[in-house]
């Protein structure tokens, strides 16, 4: 009989999750059957937006690679892949109702076990592709949109001063901050609601010293509590510009807001008693979902503890093993991630702060680790499961 595994969420953990039964579970499980739900068709290496939205400097297929074609060489009736969305999940049924993305209408998924990774979004994030939430149509508009807006910008507030809003203002200050060209200089400004960026952490002086090296302004105790858009032609002046509202009540006028605070789990078809008080999906030690049986959750959707690339990696490995162990009658265990908290941010694409815990890593150590290239030397890999 049919054992169906419903994966709900097409980026780092969904993917991995994925790969990882077809290649390791299923020659164990010959009835196995993953069905991969994504409302994009396209795998988005986000770790790269930052300086995607950066005119010239990536290319598509750089941080962007479509998911079907890397799973073709699975067998046919083991694996489907769904674009659609998540729109309800009955746990006592065992069902996931999915909007269909092309072509409209729902369908009714029903499953031995489910996984969650649908991740989170940045709150705002219909102003910023931080994060993959939309269609794949969706995503590239609204890259190249930011793209544009960029480009024509002569002065950037980007809103939030944690590990995005940072290597956001560190790409934007390495390409406009100081140029070779000075028509081609733009006024960056990073507005953090603390005193200090990166939330005080210990890295946050050396991150604030690459910064100013690359002429970011760094406005602390600043908390944004509005944002008013002109559109060229109405309200607010109808010149284009953008109002930003501090807390204090001062007012500073820019021409592009890019916003990265906030977080917000992408959770609203679940039923709210399997979430915690913040929306995120509430696990127990083995990644199992507290309250539901058969269910498990991975990366930004459970923020353990907070939401990190390296952390997803850890939990996806752990949930796909814990699959495993149950579905061939053993028993799962608890899911190891991390025995240190690491903090590595780039700022440009030459320098970087970090930690490994305690202990600081040079500036140029970060840059070889992530600046250099985000990542996206390994999207290739990842989406086609050889990373795993």
């Amino acid at each position: 009989m049919t054992k169906t595994v419903v994966v709900l969420g097409g980026a780092y953990a969904g993917v991995e999750v994925a790969h990882r039964l077809l290649k390791y579970t299923l020659p164990k499980v010959k009835d196995l059957k993953v069905i991969l739900v994504s409302k994009n068709s396209h795998f988005y290496w986000n770790l790269a937006s930052v300086r995607a939205v950066v005119p010239g400097v990536l290319k598509e297929e750089d941080y962007i690679r479509p998911i079907a074609p890397a799973f073709a060489k699975y067998p046919a009736e083991a694996f489907e892949f769904v674009v659609g969305t998540a729109e309800n999940v009955n746990t006592t049924n065992k069902t996931v109702k999915v909007s269909l993305v092309s072509g409209g209408g729902e369908r009714e998924l029903t499953y031995d076990h489910l996984v969650v990774a649908t991740g989170a979004r940045t709150a705002g994030d219909h102003t910023a592709p931080w994060k993959s939430n939309g269609t794949y149509a969706e995503l590239t508009a609204l890259l190249k949109e930011t793209q544009d807006k960029i480009k024509t910008a002569k002065h950037i507030v980007v809103v939030g001063a944690g590990a995005t809003g940072v290597e956001v203002a560190g790409e934007l200050g390495f390409e406009y901050g100081n140029p070779k060209d000075p028509a081609a200089k733009k006024e960056i400004v990073l507005v953090s609601a603390d005193k200090d960026i990166l939330r005080g952490d210990s890295i946050a002086s050396n991150a604030t010293s690459e910064l100013k090296k690359l002429n970011v302004t760094i406005r602390g105790s600043s908390r944004v509590v509005d944002v008013h858009v002109s559109t060229g032609g109405g309200g607010g002046g109808g010149d284009g510009k953008t109002e930003v509202v501090l807390e204090n009540g001062e007012k500073i006028t820019t021409d592009l807001c890019l916003p990265t605070m906030g977080m917000i789990p992408n959770t609203e078809f679940l039923p709210g008693n399997l979430l915690t008080d913040q929306k995120f999906v509430d696990i127990d030690e083995f990644y199992r979902v507290k309250g539901a049986d058969n269910v498990w959750a991975a990366g930004d959707v459970v923020w353990k503890p907070r939401g990190s690339f390296v952390l997803t990696d850890k939990q996806a490995a752990g949930v796909a093993k814990n699959l495993e162990a149950v579905l061939t009658g053993k028993a799962p265990s608890p899911v190891k991630t991390l025995p240190f908290d690491p903090m590595v941010v780039s700022v440009g694409r030459s320098r970087g702060a970090g930690r490994i815990g305690s202990v600081k890593v040079f500036s140029y150590m970060v840059y070889m680790l992530k600046g250099k290239t985000l990542g996206t030397q390994n999207l290739g890999a990842w989406v086609d499961g050889s990373w795993f």
